[in-house]
């Protein structure tokens, strides 16, 4: 593994392992009042695009970390749209 390799992989794992005990927290407490449902809508988007550059450059770091992301997002925006109110919150 060359050096640009390894930063690579260090930062997906870092970025990656930051989401966990939010997502974790989210999944264990059922409580996303606090979660923007904008916020993770663009968010969400926005790791689906890293995802999808990532397989265009056959980038497994970014593959892989984004992937992981990818489907705690779409979990936690679920549970925003499952256990918010219907009133419009975000």
């Amino acid at each position: 593994m060359n050096l640009t390799e390894l930063v690579g992989s260090a930062a997906a794992f870092l970025t990656t392992a930051s989401f966990l005990p939010q997502a974790w927290l989210s999944f264990k407490t059922r409580d996303v009042s606090g979660v923007s449902l904008l916020m993770y809508s663009v968010f969400t988007v926005g790791v689906a695009l890293w995802l999808a550059y990532g397989v265009m450059l056959d980038a497994w770091p970014i593959v892989i970390a984004n992937a992981v992301t990818l489907t705690l997002a779409l979990m936690i925006l679920a549970m925003k749209l499952i256990y918010s109110p219907r009133s419009g919150s975000q």
